[in-house]
């Protein structure tokens, strides 16, 4: 019998072809020149895959597309050396009078810079943050030529546009700075713009020097800004035409202290500015009442609205319920809300308003306990396209998770839920220690109990590192 060739066969033989190619340097060069053009995106893969530096260089400098996408695999990231190498050649590409004019024109590092769960030599978002603007001041040193070098003939090599996401705190600001505003033969576009701990002027300073188009996120997060500082900062984000999620969390807001009211219009009317948003965090900003009043000029429904530890009061949630959000919200984080006492009519309201929507609803630490289950699930069954369910750190027990979980099975979209640990589970000398043994039986028995209802593809789990949920942009 001729074995049956799949597309995916084909492809495995062609990656691991790809894979010996690499681990031998010198025929790897020699064939490189010969390559077809269709095979460098499998050569790319293999040299980062198997950490062959050399010839990942060689493979980024003779690139023959105007696009170089790093994120081949969303299982593996290139580390530091991998990333370093990758800019070292785009850089030294575009130095005057060496070699063939580069096809490169867009790098795109987006999505990369997650490595802190990998390791040591990972990349994460600060340090690929940095490691961009070092490439970009180097470029734009080696753009200024020496008397006496020899000109390219022709026109000069344009600029290579790194698309990438951006982490800044004070130890970094500078540089990030200078790099913006380089105009070096290497452009940072920016996708998501994230800073900590920045004060005002920094954060003004950098906000003016990103690149107004392709910006979507803006994440401002411990750079205790108060009301004052977030009326100066967000006017200046309606100048980036793409943004689409705007996240002010631990911003110093307390609509308790004297004179907030025309701050909170004045900010209303900035976030009114951005006609793109379509989602909003302002975690642990006390918001009590005022939520009608901050999202009232907003010029298009949010999909997704993050207001944990808010202190919220029974009118916010009761105006959400009847506003144009509710039927367009795919996210909600109500997290660190008591929804046990006085908010529970307003939330048991608010559910059936956006179950035609919702995809991510996150209720951790909201003072909840198995006697709420009977009134809760009702609603929550409503919520069709739910995937993410949160409940940690509420005080459920081991008989409430069986509950629980009998009680979302019709919820076939349903994909994560985190869980508290059962209080049933907890130490006997009461030092807050949960013994694994009592919580390996509990999930062993939530699994069990999902494998018989055929909902093995669906996760329970206590774990924090889940305990994030899904991005709004990939909900």
């Amino acid at each position: 019998m001729t074995p049956t060739v799949t597309p995916t066969t084909a492809s495995s033989l062609v990656s691991l072809c790809a894979r010996r190619l690499a681990a031998h340097l010198p025929t790897a060069r020699r064939a490189l020149p010969l390559l077809p053009a269709e095979l460098y995106p499998v050569l790319l893969h293999a040299a980062l895959l198997d950490r062959r530096v050399p010839l990942l260089r060689d493979v980024v400098r003779s690139w023959p597309f105007p696009v170089l996408s790093l994120r081949r695999d969303p299982h593996r990231h290139p580390d530091k050396l991998c990333v370093q190498a990758v800019l070292l050649a785009v850089t030294a590409g575009l130095r005057s009078g060496t070699g063939p004019r580069p096809c490169l024109r867009v790098l795109d590092m987006t999505g990369i810079q997650d490595g802190a769960e990998h390791g040591p030599d990972g990349v994460t978002l600060w340090s690929g943050t940095v490691l961009l603007a070092k490439a970009c001041l180097e470029a734009s040193q080696r753009r200024t030529e020496p008397r006496g070098a020899k000109r390219r003939k022709g026109s000069p090599v344009p600029p290579v546009e790194i698309r990438v996401d951006l982490f800044v705190n004070s130890t970094s600001g500078a540089i990030l700075k200078a790099a913006l505003r380089s105009g070096g033969a290497v452009r940072l576009r920016c996708r998501d713009f994230h800073a900590e701990e920045l004060s005002l002027g920094g954060t003004v300073d950098l906000l003016e020097a990103l690149e107004p188009v392709g910006l979507r996120r803006v994440e401002l997060r411990f750079n205790n800004l108060g009301l004052e500082g977030l009326c100066q900062v967000v006017p200046r984000l309606a100048r980036f035409p793409d943004l689409a999620s705007v996240r002010l969390p631990y911003s110093n807001v307390d609509v308790r202290r004297p004179g907030t009211e025309d701050g909170l219009r004045e900010l209303a009317e900035a976030l009114g500015w951005l006609r793109g948003l379509r989602e909003l965090n302002l975690g642990s900003c006390r918001l009590a009442g005022r939520l009608r009043l901050l999202l009232g000029s907003l010029q298009r429904p949010l999909e997704s609205l993050e207001l944990p530890f808010c202190h919220l009061q029974p009118c916010d949630l009761t105006f959400l319920a009847h506003s144009p959000h509710a039927s367009a919200l795919k996210k909600l984080d109500l997290s660190g809300n008591d929804l046990s006492s006085s908010l529970l009519p307003a939330f048991l309201h608010l559910l059936p308003a956006v179950s035609s929507s919702l995809r991510h609803l996150d209720m951790a630490e909201c003072h909840l306990g198995d006697a709420h289950l009977p009134i809760l699930l009702p609603p929550l069954r409503r919520c069709a396209l739910l995937s993410y369910l949160g409940l940690f750190g509420n005080a459920l027990s081991s008989k409430g998770l069986k509950v629980l979980l009998e009680g979302t099975l019709p919820l076939t979209s349903l994909r994560l839920v985190v869980h508290p640990y059962p209080i049933d589970c907890h130490g006997d000398d009461g030092d807050g220690d949960v013994p694994e043994g009592r919580v390996a039986a509990v999930r062993d028995e939530l699994r069990g109990m999902l494998r018989s209802a055929g909902r093995d593809e669906e996760m329970w789990t206590s774990s924090l590192h889940h305990h994030g949920g899904f991005d709004f942009f990939v909900l």
